[in-house]
């Protein structure tokens, strides 16, 4: 049985890491002998703030490539290269393609074809990012637009970390962006904790699980601030021990394709001296997901996304190897939750003030209830959809076990009423 989530819908984005190939990497090699490589913040300061807003866990920032207007990007941990998720961008921006190439990630299908653009210039408020090339996707497989229900043009990250200490507060919902050699660690930033930054990627081995059998066990995850889940966890090949119950899951889509596993909760994850209990965990099949990653990767088990770092303000320094993180006592001990309605929403991918049912799980509460596919939804719970967001949306249909959710919806231009009461299933 599928079950889908607004967590599972963002973690995709976190897949692309490693995939364009040595041809790419050539590229930037080159680049990167031009003295003025890189991305450099303007003035003597050494830091800038730079706000943001947050997406189903994921963080949006505005960008500027070649002096365009304002570009929504994902800032993400998980991606080495620069990307344009739509071809329509690139052509829009007036792209030139130097050449073409082949990326894999997550999913079944075959790989994904790409082009690539180089030597442009990035502006992120007072930061330039110069000399930086660019891949264009074929094709808008991801939809993260109607999954996030606002225009996403992009998503880039390690080299805004490589260059740069970054503090993201998800409370005052500013990043604080310091050259390296101008920042100096205090206790006010919270505890360290060591990473190692090994295929542009940062990896930590400070969190501890506790298993399906009660055993204790340090795992090394990946940092990933363009995954909405909260851990997510290999399971293949007696890595980690599935829990006692858990669900078949559509996860969502990669790069190649949708993304199968299961969907169950880990009773205790600790970092430090901080502890979450009964954490929702995806685990993907080894044929959509672990299969697709190089042999160095091996020793991952898995990943850390925002559903775990919003918990905290995190402090990443790549240079110095650690990452800080001082927690949000409210969001700390905030429940994890799962979508317990059984709808799947996205918005309309030319207006993302309409939001549409894009699958309905069977047996679930909206199944019963006479939901369906393609059903607008008009109102939820006397709040006019316009209104709100994906997001609000899927707080909604996540928040308490019990709770009646009642929606107005359009089918064939006829309007609608069902009301259903939600139902934990993991």
């Amino acid at each position: 049985m599928k079950h889908l989530s607004s967590i599972r819908t963002l973690f995709l984005v976190c897949l692309f890491s490693g995939m364009v190939g040595d041809s790419l990497g050539q590229l930037f090699k080159k680049n990167k002998k031009k003295p003025d490589y890189g991305f450099h913040i303007k003035g003597k300061r050494g830091s800038y703030t730079l706000p943001f807003k947050v997406y189903s866990n994921l963080i949006v920032i505005p960008v500027t490539i070649d002096g365009s207007d304002t570009l929504n990007f994902i800032l993400d941990t998980g991606v080495s290269s620069n990307f344009i998720v739509d071809p329509k961008v690139g052509e829009a921006l007036g792209l030139e393609y130097q050449r073409t190439v082949a990326i894999s990630g997550a999913g079944e299908g075959e790989a994904l074809r790409a082009y690539v653009s180089v030597g442009h210039e990035f502006k992120v408020g007072n930061i330039t990012g110069y000399r930086q090339n660019v891949v264009v996707l074929s094709e808008d497989i991801l939809h993260l637009s109607e999954f996030m229900g606002v225009q996403i043009h992009g998503i880039f990250g390690h080299a805004m970390f490589e260059h740069f200490v970054i503090t993201i507060d998800f409370n005052s919902l500013v990043l604080n962006i310091r050259r390296p050699e101008k920042f100096r660690y205090s206790k006010r930033y919270g505890d360290k904790y060591p990473i190692v930054v090994t295929q542009s990627k940062p990896y930590t081995d400070a969190i501890t699980i506790t298993e399906a059998n009660d055993q204790e066990r340090k795992v090394r995850l990946v940092i990933d601030t363009g995954a909405g889940h909260a851990l997510l966890l290999n399971s293949e090949e007696g890595h980690i021990e599935l829990p006692q119950k858990v669900i078949r899951a559509n996860l969502g889509r990669g790069l190649n394709g949708e993304i199968y596993g299961n969907i169950g909760r880990v009773s205790k994850v600790s970092i430090g001296k901080y502890q979450m209990n009964d954490v929702i965990a995806s685990f993907p099949d080894s044929l959509t997901f672990s299969m697709k990653f190089p042999p160095t990767e091996v020793n991952r088990q898995g990943s850390i996304g925002g559903e775990f770092l919003r918990r905290f303000k995190v402090t990443l320094n790549y240079r110095e190897g650690y990452m800080a993180l001082k927690p949000n006592k409210t969001r700390l001990k905030q429940p994890f939750e799962h979508n317990m309605s059984g709808l799947d929403v996205r918005a309309d991918k030319e207006d993302f003030t309409r939001f549409y049912v894009s699958e309905v799980v069977l047996n679930s509460p909206a199944s019963a209830a006479g939901l369906e596919a393609k059903d607008e939804i008009v109102f939820i719970n006397n709040q006019q959809a316009f209104k709100m967001s994906v997001a609000e949306i899927y707080r909604l249909l996540s928040k308490k076990e019990g709770k009646t959710i009642e929606v107005f919806y359009r089918r064939n231009g006829a309007l609608r009423f069902a009301s259903f009461v939600l139902k934990r299933v993991i």
